[in-house]
């Protein structure tokens, strides 16, 4: 086991721990902020944040992906690296947790695609140069104490929609507190078009797919494009299908 600490003050420090072969990252507690295979560094460790990637059964060629909330790097990393064609920017308010991901998780600098920025979340979502430009955006915002998101407000949650695209698509991570749930997803609804949650999967991490203009499913399509995801990517898209068919049958 390893353990080291990067402590600007004035933020929660952040620390990483190893076993069996997996590098997790921590907030000065034992709450997992994210994970990184040692023999696999660019590959989504975590089931969760691999579900975030659920976006995929949608578009095939995003061009423009940001996160909010930078966690272990691990949708940052994958993003740049898999889709060449897109601009990739990150919204992280630690600067303890941005210098974590360049020493120990493989972040790698800032250039002309990539854009890792030091600021808060909400500033990033109203900001207006971003209104209308994003194809994707991924949502995992947390504190050292992961009691539920940091930011679940309507207003939040709007102009997180007036970010996208038209077609543009949201995948946020509701984790905490049970009313957390209930609260965030009553916020999406006011702001989205459709928002469909997939079945809990560990420690509670329930995974939010949010669309701005709702989308026609086809399920066939969409296990047509599960294949070509695993293929491509090696995630297990099947999974989103099936948990979308669930969640489907549930809420006719």
């Amino acid at each position: 086991m390893q353990n080291q600490r990067f402590d600007h003050p004035g933020h929660p420090p952040a620390t990483i721990t190893e076993f069996e072969g997996v590098r997790s990252l921590h907030l000065g507690t034992s709450w997992v902020q994210g994970a990184m295979r040692l023999s696999r560094p660019d590959a989504i460790e975590l089931e969760y944040v691999q579900m975030m990637m659920m976006w995929l059964l949608f578009l095939e060629q995003p061009r423009r992906i940001a996160q909010l909330g930078l966690g272990s790097a691990a949708l940052t990393k994958f993003c740049y690296q898999r889709f060449p064609q897109a601009r990739i920017a990150a919204a992280e308010l630690n600067p303890n947790v941005i210098a974590i991901c360049e020493a120990m998780f493989g972040l790698p600098p800032n250039d002309a695609r990539l854009d890792v920025r030091q600021m808060d979340a909400n500033d990033f979502v109203h900001d207006p140069a971003n209104h209308g430009t994003l194809d994707v955006l991924q949502v995992d915002l947390y504190d050292e104490e992961a009691r539920g998101p940091v930011l679940d407000t309507p207003e939040f949650y709007q102009a997180c929609c007036d970010c996208l695209t038209d077609d543009g698509i949201m995948t946020a991570n509701v984790f905490g507190e049970y009313d957390n749930y209930d609260r965030n997803l009553r916020h999406m609804e006011l702001a989205f078009d459709a928002v469909v949650w997939l079945p809990e999967v560990h420690d509670a991490n329930i995974v939010v797919i949010a669309f701005k203009r709702a989308p026609v499913i086809d399920f066939s399509v969409l296990y047509e494009r599960a294949a070509a995801i695993r293929k491509a990517y090696n995630l297990p898209a099947k999974k989103w299908v099936d948990g979308l068919k669930e969640w489907m049958r549930d809420h006719q």
